[in-house]
Order: structure tokens, then sequence, then C-alpha cells
């Protein structure tokens, strides 16, 4: 007769002890589980510390922390790509049409239905399936030096080729997102043969060299370097609110011209495809593009909310404008053409 080595109590308390150590272990992922779903994760590229008091207003009204991760806006994109699956990322917001439709297309973004995102955000402005919604929006109008370009010369994007701009039109380089977003408006609307003519006829005005950044730029204008340029808004804001005596007397000098219509770019985020917390993720967005907190994420900035003016007194003075009927999409789907037409155009 074969004798068991151990006899039935024993078993009966481990079995016991399995069940328990089971139960243990559901419990302790339920609380992992709602613990996760009371913190958002996002990649930011923008780095204002108006947002940080956003996400705390988030955080008070709804129980939700906001882990924010700030860096440049390829940067960001890039590491959520070599992140996969692993990435504890929730949200992405990033910065023109092009980076968004290129996050889209890494398969970056979950889409989302959102009776209020819907609501707030124009159809224009957002992606129609649901993956991407602009935030805030950026204008791009002409600026000039009264004293070196008379304004009433300038009504379309298409006059920045006339013989009275010759060797005064500063433009940023062909590298930055805003340059490619403004040829691909105009390639979405005029078309390609049109296109080619402005670009070549823009770029025999240019002086060269073709500017890295905004800010250079416009001071260039106010200093009657240059006579002309297209930036966005938010520079000159900034340069009018500085600290700096000399900026701000020197943007005093750049008058505005609202073209029409007038390239708008937006900044905008999404759910990531690998979220955790899909739920929180949709409530962040929802709160961030409302009339209420979206007209403080704009200002922070000097940025135009995505319905209206808003209240900055600065943008308020330079007054309103009709933006171009160009969609967010076809900004960022248009961007490769656009690219290359600069690029045989001799946009530098």
């Amino acid at each position: 007769m074969i004798k068991f080595l151990f006899n039935a109590r024993p078993f009966r308390l481990g079995l016991a002890a399995v069940s328990s150590l089971s139960l243990l272990g559901a419990i302790t992922a339920t609380a992992q589980a709602q613990s996760r779903n009371k913190v958002v994760n996002v990649y930011s590229g923008r780095h204002y510390n108006t947002d940080k008091e956003l996400y705390a207003q988030f955080t008070r009204q709804t129980g939700i922390k906001v882990n924010l991760i700030e860096g440049k806006d390829d940067a960001m994109i890039e590491r959520l790509r070599r992140e996969g699956a692993n990435s504890p990322a929730d949200v992405l917001v990033t910065v023109d049409a092009a980076r968004l439709i290129r996050a889209q297309e890494l398969n970056l973004f979950r889409p989302i239905n959102s009776a209020a995102l819907k609501r707030d955000v124009p159809a224009n402005l957002r992606d129609p399936n649901g993956h991407w919604f602009a935030l805030t929006r950026r204008a791009r109008p002409v600026m000039v030096n009264p004293a070196q370009v008379n304004p009433s010369l300038i009504r379309t994007y298409g006059d920045l080729t006339r013989a009275e701009l010759k060797g005064k039109l500063c433009m940023r380089d062909r590298s930055s997102v805003y340059s490619q977003s403004l040829t691909a408006d105009v390639l979405q609307r005029a078309g390609k043969a049109t296109t080619e003519r402005w670009l070549k006829g823009m770029v025999a005005n240019v002086k060269q060299p073709f500017f890295t950044s905004d800010t250079t730029m416009v001071r260039a204008v106010g200093q009657g370097d240059c006579g002309a340029t297209v930036a966005n808004t938010y520079y000159l804001a900034r340069l009018l609110t500085s600290d700096n005596a000399t900026d701000k007397a020197n943007a005093r000098k750049v008058k505005v011209v609202w073209v029409d219509p007038t390239h708008v770019n937006v900044t905008g985020g999404g759910v990531t495809r690998t979220s955790g917390n899909p739920e929180g993720a949709r409530r962040l967005l929802e709160f961030l593009s409302s009339p209420t907190a979206g007209e403080g994420y704009a200002g922070a900035n000097n940025e135009y909310p995505v319905k209206g003016w808003g209240n900055n007194p600065t943008l308020q003075s330079f007054g309103t404008f009709k933006a171009t009927p160009v969609t967010i999409q076809q900004l960022g789907q248009r961007n490769r053409e656009a690219v290359q037409l600069m690029q045989q155009g001799g946009w530098k």
C-alpha cells in the first residue's frame, strides 16, 4: 500500500493560502488600476509656467493629477514612438499641423469620441476621426516697418512678390514648420503652378540669409534692418510686453498687416494609443479646450483660443483677421509636397 507523505490538513491549508494570495493579487491590481486612473501623464512641446497652473486647476476640479514631461516637439514624438507599448504617456501636446499629422501617421494617437470636444473645437481645427484636437490658434500675418514698407502695398501673401519689397523682405528658413505650413496653405488654396510662381517671386525679394528664429526676425523689422516679414503674432506680443526697453521700443515700430485670408496654425493634442488612462486623458483635453480654461491655455503664450479672439489686450490691439479656409488636416497632409516646392524654389 502506498502511503501519502503528507496529511489532508496541511493540503487544505495550502489551498486556502493560494486562494488568499489570489484575492490579495486581485485587490492589489484593482487598487493599482484605481490609482492609475487618478494620474494623466502628458508629453508636451509647450513649456510655460501658466500651463502648470492650469493643470493644477484641472487636478483641483477632478482629483486627477497631471505628470508633465516637457521637451522639443519632435523629440517628444520620437520618444513616444520609440517607447511603443511601454510608453507611460496618456496625452501628447505638440505644435503645428505637420507634427500632429506625423504623430497620427505613426499611429501614436487613439481616436476618441467626445461631445464636448466636438462642441468646443471647430471642425476645421480637429481630426475628422477624433485622433487630435486643436487647443489654441496661432496666426501668422505679415508684419512691416512702415518707415521701410508701405503697409497698403500688402493685401495678400501674393503681394510678397511685389518689386517694392526687393531686398526688404525677411523670412524664416525652410526647415521651420511655420514656413512649411504657410507654403502648404498657399498650395492647398492656389494649386501647384501658382505656388511655384509665388515661391520664385517671393524668394527673389528675400534679404539673405533666411532667419532661424521669429524673434530675431521681428526684431530686425523693428530695427529697420528688414522692411517686412511673416511671423506668428505671439512673437511680437512677447516683445511688446518684454522687460527689455529696447525690445519694447523696437516692437512698437512693427505694424501687423492682416492679409486676406490669414494663415492659421495650432497647438494641438490627442490621447495616446497606449494610454493607460484614456478616460482621464480625454477629460484633460476637454478641460484645455473649454472656453474658460482654453482662454488661459492660449493666453500662456499670447495665442488665440480656438474660438473667438480672447481677452489678451496685446492681441486685441492687433485687430481681428479672417482665417484661410484650409483645415489643419490639409496643412499637415500637404507638408511634404510644400517642402519639395520650397526646395525647388530656392527657399533656403
